[in-house]
């Protein structure tokens, strides 16, 4: 690892990591640190390239944060979490949990996609078409590389087959907003694909840790804590 990912850490008992979404940061976790970390040893990760982490010389992929993610836990002594992702950050929990299930207790998902077009068609359309424009962007100006990167990363990932989540036997949450932007069908895959995974839409938009924070807060420790 040629990094060393910058992260928080709050209260005790069972490790429980979160994982924001794209060009984000730890912070958009702040709604939810106060009730999670009363039960669970909470780490608000900044992923690679995010927040107070640095860029590092690896590839700026998903794949590599899901390493990156192992190589921390690695460096903080932990043999297992749970793991609660959002957007990409539920993609990058997705692909860590593929690579390396034997490391997740319990697993929630929010938000995530397993290909670009999982998401709704404006949206998708509209990242394809920032992308080209940052692509084009960067040969007058090395200042806009990052953003094309992270527009790269919506863009052109994931890649990830339903079949390959068939073998997860992790306790698993998939969680949505009833007006996500990422298509309701898609986010219905995912929990069909993943074996006894629960599902559940809240009121709200893609965001809703910030949007309905009680529900999405009550939804999650509920179900972290059932046996």
């Amino acid at each position: 690892m040629d990094i060393v990912l910058s992260y928080a850490e709050y209260g005790t008992g069972s490790p429980l990591f979160l994982l924001h979404g794209n060009g984000e940061d730890r912070s958009y976790f702040d709604a939810q640190v106060s009730a999670f970390s009363s039960q669970h040893h909470v780490y608000a990760v900044d992923t690679r390239g995010h927040g107070q982490s640095p860029r590092g010389i690896a590839p700026f992929s998903l794949s590599q944060f899901a390493d990156d993610l192992h190589a921390l836990m690695d460096h903080l002594n932990i043999n297992q979490a749970n793991i609660l992702g959002f957007s990409d950050g539920g993609n990058i929990a997705l692909l860590f949990a593929i690579r390396y299930p034997e490391r997740v207790k319990r697993l929630m998902i929010n938000g995530a996609n397993l290909y670009p077009a999982g998401m709704n068609f404006i949206p998708w359309i509209t990242i394809d078409l920032l992308f080209i424009r940052a692509c084009f962007a960067t040969l007058f100006s090395s200042r806009l590389v990052h953003r094309r990167e992270l527009l790269g990363l919506m863009a052109t990932q994931p890649h990830i087959h339903p079949k390959a989540l068939r073998s997860l036997c992790i306790p698993t949450l998939v969680i949505a907003g009833t007006k996500d932007l990422i298509r309701e069908r898609h986010t219905r895959l995912i929990a069909r694909s993943i074996p006894e995974s629960k599902l559940l839409f809240l009121e709200g938009g893609h965001c809703i840790a910030q949007e309905n924070t009680s529900g999405f807060n009550q939804a999650i420790l509920s179900f972290l804590a059932e046996k």
